[in-house]
C-alpha cells in the first residue's frame, strides 16, 4: 500500500471550476472524482452540516475540494453562489426538482450570470415524472430498474448492494459523464447547458447487456437462473473451511479446465453445458471448497487463468498483492482510502488534500476566485479606521 506523494500534482482537468452545492451521497462523490482528476472544486456547505452525520474529518468523498459555508436562506447567500457560478465551468446540486430555483441558485439565475456554465442535477428520480418530488434512496432507485431484482438467491430476498450499484455507478459516474461531455461541448460553441443525472436513468443504463440478453432468450428474468446472476455453477462464491469465500468466474471453455482441474474435480463431474445437472456440479465445488481453508485454495489457484479470487473485507483489500503492486489503496492524512482513478501517463491524478472542513477554506476562495461576497463586511471600527 503506497503513501500518497507530498508534493501536488496535475490531472487532467487542472484549470476546470467546480461549483458543489453541499448534499449528500452521489453529488459529493461526482465532485471528488473531478477534483480527484485536477479540477479546483469549491463545496458550498450549509451551516450545520448536510445531514448524515460523518465526521468531516473522515468524509473522504470531500478530499481534493475547498469549502466555504453560506447560508442559502439569508439574504446575501444566492448572491454568494451566483458570484461563484459567475466564475465556473461547472455547478452540481443535488436537491429535489424546484427546490434550486425557490433558493435563487437555478439554471435560469446561474445562466444569467454564466452562459457557458454547466449546471449538473443529480437527484434519483429525475427532474420530471411521477416521482421526481418524492423523497428516495439507493436502494429504491434501483429496484423499480429491474436491477436490484437481480441481485440474489432465487429464494431468498434480494440483498441491498450497500449504495454502489444505484448512488455511484448510476448516480455519480453517468454525471461526470454528462458533465464533461457538456463542458466539451459548451467549450466548442459557447453554450451551457443543463445535465439531468437521474439515477433511474444511470442504472437502467447499467443493465443495456442484460436487456439485449433477455431479448433474446439468453436471459431468464428471475434471479438465479443466468449465467451471470449466481445461476452458473461456475459463476459464484463458495464458503471454504474457515468459513471464509472464494469467488468463481470460470466462464470459457479453458477457464473452467484449469478450475476444475486445480479443485480436484476434473472427470468426476457432470460436464459444463449440462445445464440440468448444475444442481450436482453445484454440490460438487461446495464440497471442494469446504475442504479447505481460504488461504489454503488462495494458493492453489495463484498463478493460473482459472479465475478465481479470495472474497476480502474492506480492510484486507489494500493488502492484495496485487493491488499492493498497483497502489491502487493509498493512505493520506492517516486514512486508508482508493487511490484516484483511472490513471492517465502524461497527467496523473493525486490525492493533494484531505477532506475538505467545512468554512476552512472561505478566505482562500475568495481571493483566488475573485469572489469578495463569500467574506463578512468589515466591522464598522475598521471602516472608520480605513477612512481616517
Amino acid at each position: 500500500m503506497a503513501t500518497a506523494p507530498t508534493t501536488p500534482a496535475q490531472g487532467p482537468l487542472t484549470g476546470v471550476r467546480v461549483v458543489e452545492l453541499a448534499g449528500i451521497g452521489p453529488g459529493p462523490f461526482a465532485a471528488m472524482l473531478l477534483a480527484d482528476l485536477g479540477a479546483d472544486v469549491v463545496r458550498v456547505d450549509r451551516p450545520g452540516g448536510p445531514g448524515l452525520g460523518i465526521d468531516p474529518a473522515y468524509d473522504v468523498t470531500n478530499r481534493n475540494k475547498r469549502s466555504v459555508v453560506v447560508d442559502l436562506k439569508d439574504p446575501g447567500g444566492p448572491q454568494c453562489v451566483l458570484a461563484l457560478a459567475a466564475r465556473a465551468d461547472l455547478l452540481i446540486e443535488g436537491y429535489r426538482p424546484g427546490v434550486a430555483e425557490r433558493l435563487g441558485v437555478g439554471p435560469e439565475a446561474c445562466h444569467a450570470r454564466n452562459p457557458k456554465l454547466v449546471y449538473g442535477r443529480m437527484t434519483g428520480w429525475g427532474q420530471d415524472g411521477p416521482l421526481a418530488d418524492r423523497a428516495g434512496h439507493d436502494i429504491g432507485y434501483i429496484a423499480v430498474t429491474g436491477t436490484l431484482g437481480m441481485i440474489g438467491g432465487p429464494d431468498q430476498p434480494p440483498p441491498p448492494p450497500a449504495n454502489l450499484l444505484g448512488d455511484y455507478a448510476g448516480g455519480s459516474l453517468y454525471l461526470v459523464v454528462g458533465l464533461l461531455a457538456a463542458l466539451h461541448h459548451a467549450r466548442a460553441c459557447g453554450t451551457g447547458q443543463v445535465v439531468d443525472a437521474a439515477i433511474v436513468d444511470g442504472t437502467a443504463h447499467l443493465s443495456a447487456m442484460i436487456h439485449g440478453m433477455l431479448a433474446a432468450g439468453d436471459w431468464q428474468d428471475r434471479r438465479g437462473a443466468n449465467l451471470l446472476d449466481g445461476g452458473c455453477p461456475f459463476y459464484g462464491t463458495y464458503e471454504t473451511a474457515d468459513g471464509r469465500y472464494m469467488a468463481v468466474g470460470a466462464l470459457e471453455p479453458r477457464f473452467y479446465d484449469a478450475f476444475t482441474d486445480l479443485l480436484g474435480i476434473d472427470g468426476e463431474v457432470p460436464a459444463r453445458h449440462e445445464v440440468a445437472r448444475w444442481g450436482e456440479l453445484r454440490e460438487a465445488v461446495a464440497a471442494r471448497f469446504k475442504a479447505r481453508t481460504q488461504d489454503e485454495w488462495t494458493a492453489v489457484f495463484e498463478g493460473s487463468d482459472a479465475c478465481v479470487a479470495p472474497v476480502l473485507s474492506l480492510r484486507e483489500a489494500p493488502h492484495h498483492p496485487h493491488l499492493a503492486a498497483r497502489s491502487t489503496f493509498t493512505d493520506h492524512g492517516g486514512i486508508t482510502q482508493p487511490a484516484p482513478a483511472p490513471r492517465f501517463s502524461a497527467t496523473p491524478a493525486t490525492i493533494r488534500s484531505g477532506p475538505a472542513r467545512p468554512g476552512a477554506d472561505t478566505a482562500d476562495v475568495a481571493r483566488d476566485w475573485d469572489v469578495p461576497e463569500l467574506l463578512p463586511p468589515p466591522s464598522s471600527h475598521l471602516q472608520r479606521k480605513a477612512s481616517s
